[in-house]
């Protein structure tokens, strides 16, 4: 399917001030994502879709290709959904969103969540990878619990699924899936989401993903190998990605 591949990225992030400008080895982290979105050739396009003009800016200045967006979006999905839905970009089959914070995100996460859409008939995908248990206990990492089919069931920064008994910890250890902020949709499911009213639970856990869930649209769990090096939220996460960057190389898959 034609692919449109879009990052929503604002200015307005609390727990790292200015974040998609922030530095990553000398460059915009927001350059750098759509620099690792572009090597990993998923998408026939790709777009930094934002309300920032000096956002817009350092992308157009790096290569590529802004679009600006409203500015009273309560979710990086309400704003990937009013570019896929503008007559230019009417004709992709499918979209993927990857956050503007994820200068790391793998292929096999991005592939992996397209794949759940392009070809196994989900209305929307998603990525996990296997990990330690000890994530569990982390409230920053959100954790997803999937069906046998693939499907994923709930999404918590909860430890799911709960360990009750100690005699099946082999069994829940098996289970222990920290979710992937990568998502894909038909063009059709991503405005059926964002049409949707704010469910309870999306407001409780603070999970926009879990708004579908609620409505009972599918959406495949694509489950890839780690380890998972995780997004930039903090100014510690920044730090880490700055030493972790002259090991990585934008062009790997």
């Amino acid at each position: 399917m034609k692919t449109l591949a879009v990052i929503p990225a604002r200015l307005g992030a609390t727990r790292l001030h200015r974040k998609p400008l922030r530095l990553l080895a000398g460059v915009p982290i927001i350059v750098r994502v759509m620099e690792r979105v572009c090597a990993l050739r998923v998408a026939e396009r790709v777009v930094v879709a934002t309300d920032s003009e000096e956002i817009a800016s350092r992308v157009r200045e790096a290569g590529g290709e802004a679009v600006m967006t409203r500015a009273d979006h309560h979710s990086g999905t309400d704003r990937v959904a009013e570019v896929a839905a503008r007559s230019e970009f009417s004709d992709f089959e499918a979209i993927v969103n990857v956050q503007g914070d994820e200068p790391f995100v793998s292929a096999a996460a991005v592939r992996g969540a397209l794949l759940q859409v392009t070809s196994h008939g989900y209305e929307l995908g998603t990525a996990a990878v296997r990990a330690a248990p000890s994530v569990l206990a982390a409230a920053d990492v959100v954790k997803v619990v999937a069906d046998d089919h693939g499907a994923a069931l709930y999404f918590s920064r909860a430890p799911i699924p709960f360990l009750r008994d100690h005699a099946d910890v082999v069994e829940r250890d098996a289970r222990v899936l920290h979710h992937v902020g990568v998502y894909a949709y038909s063009p059709d499911s991503l405005a059926k989401w964002v049409a949707l009213p704010a469910h309870p639970l999306e407001r409780i856990e603070r999970l926009e993903q879990l708004r579908p869930l609620a409505a009972g649209m599918k959406m495949g769990v694509a489950i890839v190998d780690g380890p998972l090096r995780g997004g930039i939220d903090t100014e510690a996460d920044l730090e880490r990605a700055n030493r972790e960057w002259p090991t990585f190389t934008v062009n790997e898959s």
